[in-house]
């Protein structure tokens, strides 16, 4: 036996405490108490680590989401279309941490077939470009955008579906285009063929993009050269606003430049107010927990209090009684803890499977694009998250076993003998 093994045997604070935990039939009602709070820990950090692993993953999966549609940094002009988008893409790319480049044209529009109409954000992309400085070309899942012809249109999955169209159907693309000097719309409509297919994972994309090349959108929207931006893929997401940045203080105030994070800040923002919020609300739970173990370590001071009597005569110290009660109160919030914890990343990391196995046992769809965002529920457990709940959880109990080892430590033994 190993030296500090030996140690805490020999010390009878922890024998003591250790055998508290095992309850006589007369005091069954204290045993129960104590599973009750053992199980309120257990399920509280729980259910902290999967929200928060939900949460987690759901904001990257948001992420990745959006910038499978959208570029890390953008430039546009502070009004009306960029002027000469091809002298800028050298200074552009001279800037450390841009990586690939793509001028871009952005309008509103409105797609028919089959008698069906919908309202579409339609985009001008560069094929050859456009698959460098996004996701797009990794989204498609039939057609592809190398070789795209002129009058080809690429559609979100579900705007296909709700088009009724295909590879090879045809709709037609309706947009109001301002006359020059007079600033009066009129519509313009021209028909494309369906080139591609994309599927992003989001409703808000997949429900309502379309791409065309660039220079068809030009020439529909009568914009000669033009574009609306340029957009560009950074080293990394993370180093988008310092590219931002340094784009700003080469080109000037004459331009409007934006990274992903600006363009999202306050969604992501929210997200993540969520998440603290969640982390609070949830830690009640562990609360309500520690308030049990309050309630069954009192009973369990007042149930012995023969015995911690009989320990003080002996010449048991208070600092002995009160580490017997925190030793007693701490076994139960670390098993507590430890099996909370483990039943979280266990749910954490098969949260996915028992959502779809749900679904098909109910033959119903519990997470809906539409309201979600994305149509399934994604969770990725972080280290530091995990931390935080047992760390959390563990000082809560701790310091729960507070008042009723004091209570015990000031037991005195001839007051309580006398009475027994």
């Amino acid at each position: 036996m190993s030296a500090p093994l030996a140690f805490w045997r020999q010390r009878f604070e922890w024998v003591i405490g250790l055998r508290y935990l095992r309850a006589k039939r007369s005091e069954f009602f204290i045993s129960v108490i104590t599973a009750l709070s053992m199980g309120g820990v257990v399920l509280g950090v729980a259910a902290l680590i999967t929200v928060l692993a939900v949460m987690t993953g759901f904001r990257e999966e948001l992420q990745r989401q959006i910038l499978g549609v959208t570029s890390h940094v953008t430039v546009r002009a502070p009004s009306g279309n960029l002027e000469g988008p091809e002298s800028l893409i050298p200074r552009i790319l001279e800037t450390p941490g841009v990586v690939a480049v793509a001028p871009y044209t952005l309008h509103q529009a409105m797609l028919s077939s089959q008698g069906r109409s919908f309202g579409v954000v339609l985009r001008g992309m560069d094929p050859e470009r456009e698959t460098k400085v996004s996701a797009l070309g990794a989204n498609l899942r039939q057609g592809k955008l190398e070789g795209l012809p002129k009058q080809a249109i690429v559609l979100g999955g579900k705007l296909a579906r709700h088009l009724q169209v295909e590879l090879g159907d045809r709709v037609t693309v309706t947009v109001a285009v301002s006359s020059a000097g007079s600033g009066v719309a009129r519509p313009r409509m021209e028909a494309f063929q369906v080139a591609a297919i994309f599927e992003s994972g989001m409703h808000e994309y997949d429900n309502a993009m379309a791409y065309i090349r660039i220079d068809d959108a030009q020439r529909l929207m009568e914009m000669g050269q033009t574009v609306t931006g340029i957009e560009m893929l950074a080293t990394t997401p993370d180093t988008a606003p310092m590219v931002a940045q340094a784009l700003r203080e080469s080109f000037g105030k004459g331009y409007w430049i934006r990274d992903w994070m600006e363009m999202n800040r306050n969604f992501f923002r929210i997200l993540q107010m969520q998440k603290s919020v969640l982390f609070v609300i949830l830690l009640l739970v562990v609360l309500v927990a520690a308030f049990n173990i309050i309630s069954s370590l009192i009973m369990v001071v007042m149930e012995k209090g023969g015995e911690i009597a009989i320990l003080k005569t002996m010449g048991a110290r208070a600092s002995s009684i009160l580490a017997i009660f925190m030793i007693h109160g701490g076994i139960i919030g670390a098993v507590g803890t430890t099996l909370g914890t483990l039943l979280g990343l266990v749910l954490s990391w098969n949260l996915e499977q028992a959502v779809r196995a749900l679904e098909k046992l109910l033959d119903m769809q519990l997470i809906s694009g539409e309201v979600y965002f994305i149509d399934h529920l994604p969770a990725r457990v972080v280290a530091g998250d995990v931390a935080w709940v047992a760390g959390s959880s563990l000082a809560i109990t701790l310091v729960a076993t507070l008042y009723p080892a004091w209570r015990a430590a000031r037991v005195d033994p001839v007051e309580t003998l006398r009475h027994e």
